[in-house]
């Protein structure tokens, strides 16, 4: 998995220019004066003025104050780290028809090894559905020979003819399936998507780039060469979610579709009950059965529609086999009795819930114990004065597992195969924002044909459901 974006910025950006009421060409001649007005300054007398790239253009469209600081965010982070050209759409119903309130912002970062770097930031508050104004709107501001990406930050308006233009001035379209108001209808506009749009259009889903850990998980167990068969020997596979309505199961639907389209499974009919189970027939190789089920579990730390858990079953040439992936899993307390109980607990913490962090814990208390046990008579002739006597009984330390807050970012990995013992691994997942997804995807040019095999058998998983 990709690291968490790294660059640092300032919580609040430069505001370097404003106007209301502006037409685009007046905010193009505003932005080529900021640049060259910083390019002046930085370059040396001696020295011509330093060249500007451009890697990509990132159009960012929000609908509302939250969507747009989030957007900003995200655009002014990639900034610092890639030249691009970032520009952020807002609908404000407020502003008469046809008027646009326009700023500039800017960011600076200054290498060690390197000269500064200057990201500038368009932001753009218009009047009316943005997608109605999106393709004249930011044609003047697109250097050509460079991609340019849609990111849609909440629910994109599926179907309109102005949602349809918006597309043809893109190259990617990029959306997130977790934020759609109504994520059923919204989900299965998506997969239809590409009947109205052209047909170069890559389209990339934040959903799928943080469903990246449990599809390598699963990867990672058939990836042995002696555990290949085990594919086509894959008799059943559940998976839970958090939340209970049909829009929450996109996640999963998103899994299944996955497996279905790398192993040629075909739907053969799929059944909806109460409490969000859900009951799924395939049919691979042309016969042999594959049972799937989804099933909705409480996880309050948890948000809606995130996978908690996956299990997938099966048997080939002779062996049983068994993959279960969990995410904070629910682990009972135990004790260590190889330590004992006391005070050495609270000054030695386990730093997590998992055995790594325990078995530490237990070491330094251990160690702890033993350098006082054997130092106690001349510590208690210091400390009393007391000539050397009996010692009193051994106090014990016990170290009790806990459950911290960073147990959410733990996948549990249990494996069984024929009769063997089960083979255990314990994983720290670490938290991406926005930005690093978005940089993720952007990587493959939001062209992913893994993504869009898996949506679509996704889709029909959901159209019988």
């Amino acid at each position: 998995m990709a690291p968490p974006v790294s660059a640092t910025i300032k919580p609040e950006p430069d505001v370097v220019w404003n106007r209301e009421n502006v037409s685009m060409s007046v905010v193009l001649e505003a932005l080529g004066d900021i640049r060259k007005k910083f390019a002046l300054e930085e370059a040396e007398d001696a020295e011509h003025p330093h060249p500007r790239s451009c890697v990509m253009t990132l159009i960012a469209v929000a609908s509302s104050e939250a969507e747009e600081r989030r957007a900003q965010r995200a655009a002014r982070t990639i900034g610092m780290l890639h030249p691009a050209q970032l520009i952020v759409i807002r609908d404000q119903p407020e502003l008469r028809p046809g008027q646009i309130d326009a700023a500039i912002v800017t960011d600076t970062h200054r290498p060690q090894s390197a000269y500064a770097v200057q990201c500038e930031l368009v932001v753009l508050h218009v009047r009316g559905a943005a997608g109605e104004h999106l393709a004249a709107l930011v044609d003047p501001l697109l250097p050509s020979g460079v991609p340019t990406y849609l990111w849609w930050v909440g629910t994109p308006p599926f179907g309109r003819q102005e949602f349809t233009d918006a597309l043809r001035v893109c190259d990617s379209l990029v959306i997130d399936s977790t934020r759609f108001e109504a994520p059923y209808r919204s989900f299965m506009e998506l997969t239809r998507l590409g009947e109205s749009s052209h047909h170069k259009l890559g389209v990339a889903d934040l959903q799928w780039a943080r469903l990246e850990p449990w599809r390598e998980t699963v990867a990672q167990f058939f990836s042995p060469a002696d555990r290949r068969p085990f594919m086509n020997g894959i008799s059943e596979v559940g998976v839970d979610y958090v939340g209970e309505g049909r829009g929450n199961r996109v996640g999963a639907s998103l899994l299944i579709g996955w497996f279905a389209s790398a192993l040629g499974w075909k739907l053969q009919k799929a059944a909806a009950g109460a409490g969000g189970i859900v009951a799924a027939h395939f049919a691979a190789d042309g016969w042999r059965p594959v049972e799937v089920a989804f099933r909705s579990v409480p996880k309050e730390q948890m948000a809606q529609g995130e996978i908690s858990a996956i299990r997938v079953a099966g048997s080939a040439k002779g062996k049983t086999f068994k993959l279960t992936v969990m995410r904070d899993p629910e682990r009972p307390r135990r004790a260590a009795p190889d330590i004992g109980a006391g005070a050495y607990q609270v000054l030695h913490a386990t730093g997590g819930g998992d055995d790594a962090g325990l078995e530490l814990a237990q070491r330094k208390a251990a160690w702890h114990r033993d350098v006082l046990h054997k130092n106690e008579e001349s510590l208690h002739h210091t400390a009393t004065g007391d000539p050397p006597g009996e010692r009193p009984s051994q106090p014990g330390v016990f170290v009790h597992e806990r459950r911290g807050a960073d147990n959410s970012l733990v996948l549990l990995t249990m494996i069984d195969i024929g009769g063997a013992d089960t083979l255990r691994h314990v994983q720290r997942v670490e938290p991406e924002d926005e930005a690093t997804l978005l940089l993720r995807l952007l990587a493959n040019g939001a062209h992913d044909h893994v993504y869009t095999r898996s949506l679509l058998a996704a889709a029909e998983l959901f159209r019988a459901i």
